[in-house]
């Protein structure tokens, strides 16, 4: 084996080597959010102290991914279709700890709400079923990583409207909730906060669906849409 055939197979490991370390921080972050809205949910406190718990280890993740991508850029001077690759899993990597930084909100605020003894929490159902549609974004966005499935990469970039369209729906029923019964209101506003993260989680997995859509064919679609990714298939 010659010297550029050895370097090239020590390339390729390297990259399959972060790309599933970087699923593997996708498993850890999906299993974060869910526990974060089935704490949500039911008041556990073991769901609510294993989220919070979870975020060191997501961050540390973090670290040791970008740590590896600076290493195998000093190291292997990448070709432009594999530097694309290394770029997208990079911003990949900071999406994925922002959701885990939403999870970690979602069950603060989740352990705030029950630490005031409130035995009911308004709109839980809607807020919930809003969960768990982001976090059923992020599987699916993770195993069009896996997959480098553009096509499936387009429609989670589409089905993000509909966590904000149900964000802002679960808003107004608050206000009005706060409205008619002012006692509600500190509980209402943690709801809020808790629908807001949850259109967070949805915005994180879209964009990292930008990304898969950008390591595939090099098209940039954060502002333009999928008519755009479709074109990129043509160049």
């Amino acid at each position: 084996m010659s010297n550029s055939e050895h370097t090239s197979k020590q390339f390729d490991a390297d990259l399959e080597g972060i790309r599933s370390r970087v699923l593997q921080m996708g498993g850890l972050v999906e299993t974060q959010i869910v526990a974060a809205i089935d704490g949500m949910s039911s008041g556990s406190e073991e769901l609510i102290s294993r989220v919070i718990d979870a975020e060191r280890r997501v961050n540390n993740s973090e670290k040791e991914i970008d740590d590896a991508i600076v290493h195998v850029v000093a190291r292997r001077q990448p070709a432009a279709s594999d530097l694309r690759m290394i770029m997208g899993v990079s911003k990949i990597v900071t999406d994925l700890e922002r959701i885990g930084d939403e999870a970690e909100k979602i069950a603060r605020m989740a352990r705030q709400i029950y630490g005031r003894g409130a035995l009911s929490i308004p709109r839980s159902i809607d807020v919930r079923q809003t969960g768990h549609k982001a976090s059923m974004m992020l599987r699916r966005v993770l195993d069009a990583m896996a997959r480098l499935d553009t096509a499936e990469a387009e429609k989670i970039i589409a089905e993000d409207k509909l966590i904000d369209t149900e964000f802002r729906a679960i808003v107004r029923q608050l206000i009005t909730f706060m409205m008619e019964d002012p006692r509600t209101i500190s509980t209402a506003l943690d709801i809020v906060w808790i629908a807001k993260a949850i259109e967070r989680v949805g915005d994180h997995a879209k964009n990292i669906a930008e990304q898969v859509i950008y390591i595939v064919h090099g098209t940039d679609v954060r502002h333009a849409g999928s008519a755009t990714a479709s074109a990129g298939e043509n160049t």
